[in-house]
């Protein structure tokens, strides 16, 4: 596996598990028939904003995240950063790879601290996950989340120092 820097030539690697994550609503707060020209916008924020994929040996796109700052201004100096791994190559480890990555590029980009805003509560494998490279639940949103098949659930903050 290889981490590095998207770049626009692999979007068309990433659009089919985007948007099969997507249209499943079980993880993500976007609209569950986002059209392409839309997720590629919300992915592709460009600066400051950065974007990595995974690949395999074959150069297939196995997953991909981005981080940027989670607010603007005086706020800047937290990041943000979402991931999404292709469904079909889940469980190998990709998604701790790219947060341990992740991580590294905000510290080294300079930011202080990460926060993500909206992990829905029945997601366990990425609670698990986050939770595991030190990051802590600091607050959830009752019934944020319209979930397709446990409906309304939370929404969890979760924080981590770099």
């Amino acid at each position: 596996m290889e981490i590095r820097e998207a770049t626009a030539q692999d979007w068309n690697g990433i659009w089919p598990f985007l948007r099969r994550i997507v249209a499943a609503g079980e993880t993500y707060t976007w609209d569950r028939g986002i059209t392409e020209e839309r997720a590629r916008s919300l992915w592709f924020k460009g600066e400051p904003w950065r974007v990595f994929v995974a690949t395999d040996d074959d150069g297939t796109v196995t997953g991909s995240a981005i981080t940027g700052p989670n607010q603007m201004g005086p706020g800047a100096h937290v990041a943000t950063a979402s991931f999404m791994v292709h469904p079909e190559h889940g469980g190998r480890g990709l998604g701790k790879a790219l947060g341990e990555h992740v991580l590294e590029s905000a510290r080294s980009d300079g930011y202080r601290a990460m926060q993500f805003n909206a992990v829905v509560e029945t997601n366990t494998g990425a609670i698990n996950l986050w939770r595991s490279l030190g990051f802590a639940v600091i607050g959830t949103v009752p019934e944020a989340f319209r979930h397709p098949a446990k409906g309304y659930v939370g929404l969890h903050i979760m924080h981590r120092h770099l």
